[in-house]
């Protein structure tokens, strides 16, 4: 247990060491997409393909219910080689249900083509920009906040969100009150908490 502590404690440091020789800073990509009207009008699409597919698989399975219950109240008068076939049509009934679930919602499913039919090509867009804000502002690495990535907590003046958005020619909230970010190994004078694009208050050195 001891040797794994100090290992996790060499790996921290290691990692902190690694970031202090850089320049970096984070965004907010679900605040980006949320600015921008081609992504809302994609993923409404997206959403009336998954409503209309989760309906087909509703009606599937509730014909296969209104098939057992149909089967219950007539087992008492069906002989067993009818009993069978009722019995083998709502299994192949289940199974299709089943198979065209996972053929829509599963893994690389249709919903997931779907996806990046009409999403991935926008956010390709998201991602170009904040290539180029990268190498405009000699960054060495740039994390989406929105993301699994947790951040526990990220000054405001590392946020690189409205550059990105700029980048797009989208506007911004804060436009007037966006800092430029600095080097990670530049503390800040007074730390914020408030770390969304919606509630940046330190204004930008120009």
């Amino acid at each position: 247990m001891k040797t794994r502590w100090l290992l996790l404690l060499l790996q921290f440091v290691l990692i902190t060491h690694s970031l202090s020789a850089q320049k970096w800073g984070y965004m907010d990509l679900e605040y980006i997409t949320s600015k921008m009207p081609d992504y809302q009008k994609a993923q409404s699409e997206l959403d009336k393909f998954s409503d209309r597919w989760a309906k087909e698989i509703q009606d599937k399975y509730a014909e296969i219910d209104k098939l057992q219950r149909l089967y219950q109240a007539e087992e008492v008068l069906l002989t067993d080689d009818m009993k069978r076939k009722r019995q083998q049509e709502i299994i192949d009934k289940e199974k299709e249900a089943r198979e065209y679930n996972n053929k829509i919602f599963g893994f690389e499913g249709m919903l997931f083509q779907k996806k990046k039919e009409i999403i991935k090509p926008i956010t390709d867009q998201v991602y170009k920009a904040s290539e180029r804000v990268c190498r405009q502002r000699r960054l060495d690495l740039l994390v989406d906040k929105s993301s699994n990535f947790v951040i526990i907590y990220a000054n405001p003046v590392h946020d690189y969100t409205d550059y990105v958005l700029e980048e797009l020619g989208l506007g911004t909230d804060n436009k007037n009150n966006k800092t430029t970010p600095e080097n990670v190994n530049t503390p800040a004078s007074k730390p914020n908490t408030t770390n969304t694009p919606n509630n940046k208050t330190i204004k930008p050195k120009q």
